[in-house]
C-alpha cells in the first residue's frame, strides 16, 4: 500500500510517500480502506518532535482517519466489513491506503455525511463541544470570545456557541480575509487579532465589559492580551497544545486577574474519559446530519501532497480543516 512515513523528525521534507506492508488487524482491531485523513496542528507539532508521547521515526503519522472496514478481528462484534466509519486512531497511521485501529474507537458515519465531513470532526469536535460545556462551562446569556474563528475548532465553536446559548459571540481572526467565513457562522462580531489592540475591539463588541468567556489557543502573547479581553468574574480558557506549551503572565496580570475575580483554566480532551469524548463525537456527527452544524473544508490535498499541506496549515493560510484525499474517489463519498 502507500503510505507517508516520518523518517526523522524536522520539518515537511522529511513526509516521504512510499510503498509499504498492508498492516493485519489484531483480534479487537478492525482493519479500515481509508478514504479521507484529517490534519490538525498537532500534527505539525509531531513531525517536529515536540509532542510529548509521540512515536520515534519511522512511522506512519495521521490521527484521524474515516473510511471503509475491510477486515475485522476475531473478538470483533458489532462491526462488519463496508461499514462507513471514522475514528480517531491511538496508534498514529492514518495517512496511508489501510490503517488498523481498535474497534472501540470508530465510529458509524451516518446517511449523508461524506468522508471529509465526518474526518473533520474526531478530534475537534469534542474540542468545541466539551469545550464550552466542561472546559467554559458557559450559561445562556454569557458572551463568547473565540480565536481562530476561521480554523477547524474556532468555525464549530462560533456555531455552537449560538446553539448552546451565548448572547454575543466574537470571533478572532488573523487578518480581513476570513471575516467574511466567520460572520456567515453566525458571529456577531469579528475582531482582527494580527493587529495588537484587538482586546480593546472585544470590549467595544460587549459594550465596554468584556466577554464573559475567552478562549485562548495561541502563545504567550496571546494570553496575555486575552486577559485585557475578559470580562470581571470571566473565565478565560486555555486550550490547544500551543496554549499549553506557551502562555504565560506577568504577576502584575495574575494580580488583576486575582482582583476581579477573573478565573484561568485549562481544557484538554485527552484528559476526559473516553466514553465521554466518544458521546461528544456522536452528537456532532448527528448535528451534521441534521444540517444543524456546518463543517468547513478549507483545503483539501492529495496523499502525495501530504507535505504541502503541511506546510499551508503552517502558514495559517487555510480556513476550516485541512483534510487528506487518501482514495482518489473519495472527494463525493456519501451513501
Amino acid at each position: 500500500m502507500k503510505a507517508i512515513r516520518l523518517r526523522q523528525f524536522g520539518g515537511p521534507e522529511q513526509l516521504h510517500l512510499e510503498e509499504q506492508p498492508e498492516p493485519t488487524p489484531s483480534e479487537h482491531e478492525v482493519r479500515l480502506r481509508v478514504h479521507a485523513a484529517g490534519l490538525n496542528f498537532t500534527d505539525l507539532w509531531q513531525r517536529e518532535g515536540r509532542l510529548p508521547g509521540a512515536p520515534p521515526p519511522p512511522f506512519t503519522p495521521g490521527m484521524e482517519a474515516a473510511g471503509v472496514i475491510d477486515t475485522v478481528g476475531a473478538s470483533v462484534r458489532g462491526l462488519e466489513p463496508g461499514a462507513r466509519v471514522v475514528a480517531l486512531l491511538p496508534a498514529q497511521g492514518a495517512l496511508a491506503e489501510y490503517a488498523v485501529t481498535p474497534a472501540a474507537s470508530v465510529l458509524p458515519i451516518p446517511r449523508g455525511v461524506s468522508f471529509e465531513q465526518a474526518v473533520a470532526l474526531p478530534a475537534q469536535a469534542p474540542t468545541a463541544l466539551l469545550g464550552l460545556r466542561v472546559g467554559a462551562r458557559l450559561q445562556p446569556g454569557e458572551s463568547v470570545f473565540i480565536p481562530s474563528a476561521a480554523g477547524g475548532v474556532g468555525t464549530l465553536l462560533v456555531q455552537l456557541a449560538r446553539r448552546f446559548g451565548a448572547s454575543r459571540v466574537i470571533g478572532g481572526v488573523g487578518g480581513e480575509s476570513k471575516r467574511a467565513l466567520v460572520q456567515r457562522l453566525g458571529a456577531d462580531a469579528v475582531v482582527d487579532t494580527s493587529r495588537p489592540d484587538w482586546p480593546t475591539r472585544v470590549r467595544e463588541a460587549t459594550a465596554g465589559r468584556g466577554a464573559d468567556i475567552v478562549f485562548v489557543s495561541g502563545g504567550a502573547e496571546a494570553g496575555a492580551l486575552a486577559l485585557q479581553a475578559l470580562a470581571p468574574r470571566g473565565r478565560l480558557v486555555l486550550f490547544g497544545a500551543q496554549s499549553l506549551f506557551e502562555s504565560q503572565w506577568s504577576r502584575e496580570q495574575m494580580m488583576g486577574a486575582v482582583a476581579q475575580n477573573q478565573s484561568i483554566t485549562g481544557f484538554a480532551t485527552f484528559s476526559l474519559p473516553w466514553e465521554e469524548r466518544q458521546d461528544a463525537l456522536r452528537e456532532a456527527l448527528a448535528l451534521v446530519e441534521s444540517g444543524t452544524l456546518e463543517v468547513v473544508i478549507g483545503q483539501a490535498f492529495s496523499l502525495e501532497d501530504t507535505a504541502r499541506a503541511h506546510r499551508a496549515l503552517e502558514a495559517r493560510t487555510t480556513t476550516g480543516k485541512v483534510v487528506i484525499h487518501v482514495a482518489p474517489h473519495s472527494t463525493s463519498s456519501k451513501i
